[in-house]
């Protein structure tokens, strides 16, 4: 069995997804377990399988038992093989968080949500795991097209929030396969690994250079970074909670994943880094997008869209990480894909719990929260203090990477950037922190209003639902831990995943 878990953490959400679809017209109350059931193998199979690459190194499974070139290959290796564990733990524990609101927010739906959720899940899986340029296409769509669903699941402006993502990731997407297809034409195989060694002996090729040009543009839209992110905040802020506190987290950085798949194990660094002579160019683009979405995220009055921003922030430190082309800029990319999925994670469910007992997310109705809400407020502390980069938290050493991989480039226009989004984040959340404590102030002008505060409006603790704190709480508790074993990461995976060649 243990051989088959490559195959397994795919397959069995996939099947999961058609027999939780089927069961909606039968038992809809058992939408919900078989979800649960499917997406706990799979997390099963992903720390089988990490567990093996630790081991054994990296897992080479053929499809059907076709090898490649013929067939369809998956690669579990020293990066993808974490990032796998992470993608499966996000969605079954935002699953477990968002079970009180799918009740609420989709009555007589439920069961369409849940399929559409693992489907989502097993889409984001295979491409992390495929070996094969078409192959990571196909799987790239089956997660765009659960994720449009999921977001116009969602009330009020969502479904046009979802009409614009669709339109944008078409594009994207439509890119990315015309690369693929520009690519089979010049070498005749659809395999990673053999792409990887046609390309080096093609490097003056008009064709290979186009295919690069037009893949990393889709790969840039899908991962909305700046100036191509404009789908990004409406579709993530106004879906439901249940359905962005898995979009989020996975889409953005499952595309970075993607992205530095394809630059260093299809096109080849030397390719991507030194044949082109773009990175430079490239780091400019995600400074551009560091501080762009930092200062949009000042502008907004509503929490899910700034965090929102954040992310569009965020997703130029990675870009920015990988291409300043030395080792530690990658590994700094690496890190924070892993770090930055449990960081927005917590954050989402934070805000998840705080829109099912508010029923809005602006800074006004935020007044008072601490008393309300505490558990809840503990957890989103811990999630914004992560994004901010205190240490012992994992956002720090990701950051230290990022910022260590600026100075041996010499960029310190990345470094600057990413310190400077370093404070905007703890303006940004300072700010609801203080909205959250100490408002509202006008309670504790004048002897008569601070006798009515300690008397007669004493706030009532009002608590979201066990099954959204404790795994908020549980989520909170897992970003120190990465922190904390961030080294071991490092050393034992992610710079292993790295080409010996990358100084």
């Amino acid at each position: 069995m243990i051989q088959q878990l490559p195959a397994l953490l795919i397959i069995i959400p996939l099947l999961t997804a058609l027999v939780t679809a089927m069961a909606s017209w039968i038992n809809p109350r058992a939408c919900y377990p078989l979800a649960l059931t499917g997406l706990a193998l799979s997390l099963a199979s992903t720390v089988g399988v990490l567990g093996r690459v630790m081991a054994h190194g990296p897992v080479i499974y053929s499809m059907g038992g076709w090898p490649a070139p013929v067939g369809i290959e998956y690669v579990i290796d020293y990066l993808s093989a974490p990032i796998l564990v992470v993608i499966a733990a996000v969605a079954l524990t935002n699953l477990i968080s968002a079970r009180a609101t799918v009740n609420e927010t989709f009555p007589g739906k439920t069961g369409a949500f849940y399929a559409l959720y693992v489907l989502f899940t097993s889409g984001l899986l295979g491409i992390t795991a495929t070996g094969d340029a078409f192959n990571l296409y196909v799987l790239l769509e089956i997660a765009a097209l659960t994720g449009y669903a999921l977001i116009g699941l969602g009330s009020d402006r969502a479904p046009l929030s979802s009409l614009n993502y669709l339109f944008i990731g078409t594009i994207g997407a439509s890119f990315y396969l015309l690369g693929v297809g520009y690519l089979y034409i010049a070498t005749g195989t659809l395999n990673m690994a053999e792409l990887a060694r046609f390309i080096p002996t093609l490097s003056d090729s008009p064709i290979i250079l186009f295919a690069f040009v037009i893949c990393m543009t889709g790969l840039f839209i899908k991962m909305a970074l700046f100036p191509m992110h404009g789908w990004l905040p409406n579709a993530y802020s106004y879906s439901s909670t249940a359905a962005s506190g898995v979009i989020a987290p996975l889409t953005t950085k499952v595309m970075i994943y993607a992205m530095i798949r394809v630059g260093l194990y299809v096109f080849t660094p030397g390719y991507t880094f030194e044949t082109l002579a773009v990175s430079d160019a490239l780091v400019w683009v995600a400074i551009a997008a560091i501080v762009a979405g930092s200062f949009l995220a000042l502008a907004q009055k509503r929490l899910l869209k700034m965090m929102t921003y954040v992310i569009v922030a965020e997703v130029g430190y990675m870009v920015g990480g990988f291409f300043l082309g030395n080792r530690m800029g990658i590994t700094g990319a690496g890190l924070h894909i892993i770090n930055d999925a449990a960081m927005t994670l917590c954050l989402f469910m934070a805000a998840g719990a705080i829109v099912y007992k508010l029923n809005d997310d602006s800074f006004d109705s935020l007044k008072g929260l601490f008393r309300k809400m505490p558990v809840t407020m503990i957890g989103f502390t811990v999630g914004a203090l992560a994004v901010i980069g205190i240490p012992p938290t994992c956002g720090f050493f990701s950051k230290w990477y990022l910022i260590i991989g600026g100075l041996d480039a010499g960029h310190y226009a990345f470094v600057a950037a990413l310190l400077f989004s370093s404070l905007v984040n703890a303006v940004l959340f300072f700010r609801i922190f203080e909205i959250a404590f100490f408002e509202p102030f006008a309670d504790h002008h004048g002897h008569d209003d601070h006798d009515d505060a300690h008397h007669g409006h004493e706030a009532v603790i009002d608590e979201a639902p066990l099954s959204m704190v404790v795994p908020l709480l549980v989520v909170a508790a897992a970003l120190i831990v990465l922190g904390i074993y961030s080294g071991d990461i490092v050393t034992n995976l992610i710079q292993s995943a790295i080409p010996s060649g990358i100084a």
